[in-house]
């Protein structure tokens, strides 16, 4: 059964949409643990589609409103049955992740497939931005705007997102992550300096990888992260259930606990 919340949990605005400050993250969903070959293994045999359907209530039961999942087949297929037979949580944030060349048409088979916003991965937006093909990532931002949608891009750098508002994109929102993973190694410059960026962008920010992948604290890395972030912003967090069955939980605990202290801009 879903535990019971305490406490609610505070929202923020995509758009038009309003999501849960707390945004369940679904990459251990499909074994991508960024921590090693067998742990990735592991995510994916534990996470068939009953268990991912409970995390799903779990997390509703909780007060979590939104989850964000790429657009892979399995998950639109596994959506839209979880939904239609009276699932919890009602709203997915879409990340298509595929090549460039695929790229519209995943857009639009997740605003076919339920999505209530999209926003475009972090690895393909910079790879996009790092080529200086600027027409191409507002292609995009346009094409899921013209599907009635909530849009935005994630990065792992901390100067894209400055970059999009300077030219005036009509972004909804922002994915900011905490790190830029090269391989294995996840550095504290990197995310001192992604974090702090977030504090000169006007659209909201959903902060990810502030774990990095399970390595940080969760105490001390909510702490940190509710430091840097604003009201208007949130956080996109997973979990994997067997290397602690209260996870969920206490991480929204600890949102609702830092959220109430209220952010410092940084």
């Amino acid at each position: 059964m879903p535990r019971q919340k305490t406490a609610s949990l505070p929202t923020i605005r995509l758009g038009r949409l309003r999501v849960s400050r707390l945004v369940l993250g679904s990459n251990p969903f499909f074994g991508f643990a960024h921590k090693g070959k067998r742990l990735a293994r592991q995510m994916k045999d534990y996470f068939t589609d009953e268990r991912i359907c409970a995390v799903l209530d779990e997390a509703a039961g909780l007060g979590v409103t939104a989850v964000a999942a790429p657009c892979y087949p399995r998950w639109i297929d596994l959506w839209n049955a979880y939904r239609d037979r009276g699932g919890k949580l009602r709203t997915w944030i879409a990340q298509p992740d595929g090549e460039p060349r695929a790229m519209r048409r995943e857009i639009a088979a997740a605003a076919k497939g339920g999505a209530g916003a999209v926003f475009i991965q972090g690895g393909r937006a910079d790879e996009q931005f790092e080529k200086r093909r600027f027409a191409t990532l507002r292609g995009w931002v346009e094409c899921i705007k013209g599907l009635g949608l909530p849009a935005g891009l994630a990065s792992h750098r901390h100067d894209t997102h400055r970059e999009y508002e300077r030219r005036g994109w009509p972004t909804d929102f922002y994915f900011q992550c905490f790190y830029r993973p090269t391989g294995e190694r996840y550095r504290r410059t990197d995310r001192d300096r992604n974090a702090a960026a977030i504090a000169g962008l006007a659209k909201c920010v959903i902060a990810y990888k502030v774990l990095a992948a399970g390595r940080n604290e969760p105490r001390a890395a909510y702490e940190y992260a509710f430091g840097h972030l604003r009201p208007t912003d949130g956080l996109c967090v997973g979990i994997y259930p067997p290397m602690g069955p209260g996870m969920l939980a206490e991480n929204v605990a600890l949102t609702v606990k830092h959220s109430t202290r209220g952010s410092r801009t940084a």
